[in-house]
């Protein structure tokens, strides 16, 4: 074989295997669309809350704020998109600082679970849809030696009350 159809052989190959990535990542997107919406967080002041994006050009984003006596006291910007390899990632950037990317450990149809062994805490970042209505986001990991879980359970929210009505 001529060196010139050796060249576009892997060439072509190598498109397949994007196409076929991209396909992989996009499905799993689709499989998350239960996070998309508004998401009030359960015993937490007013305010307090995390929205999420549907998915579309390749990835979600979201944002989330923590409120107390009515100052934010944290917020985080969030996205799930495809890695390198294709596979899903969740990249936090909590209150202005560098991001952090975790690749995806495990999904299903309610829940995902994304994972840097790397990372000082947390190393673990979980979704679980617990009813139509009833999200609980977990993180954890080792702090000090011990392990450590904080669960965060939101409620789903309209999101025109949760924007306070924005855009009307």
């Amino acid at each position: 074989m001529s060196y010139p159809k050796l060249l576009a052989r892997v060439v072509a190959a190598s498109f397949v295997g994007l196409a076929a990535a991209a396909t992989g990542a996009d499905d799993a997107l689709a499989r998350l669309a239960w996070l998309g919406g508004c998401w009030q967080a359960q015993g937490g002041d007013a305010g307090s809350l995390e929205v999420w994006m549907p998915a579309a050009g390749g990835a979600m984003f979201g944002i989330g704020r923590t409120v107390r006596q009515g100052r934010t006291i944290e917020f985080e910007f969030m996205q799930v998109r495809a890695a390198d390899d294709g596979s899903l990632a969740y990249v936090a950037q909590p209150s202005g600082r560098p991001p952090t990317t975790f690749a995806l450990l495990r999904q299903s149809d309610t829940e995902v679970v994304f994972e840097n062994l790397q990372h000082d805490f947390p190393q673990r970042v979980a979704y679980r849809l617990d009813s139509a209505a009833s999200l609980t986001a977990r993180i954890e990991g080792a702090r000090n030696g011990a392990m450590r879980a904080i669960e965060f359970p939101m409620r789903r929210q309209s999101c025109d009350a949760a924007l306070g009505g924005a855009g009307r």
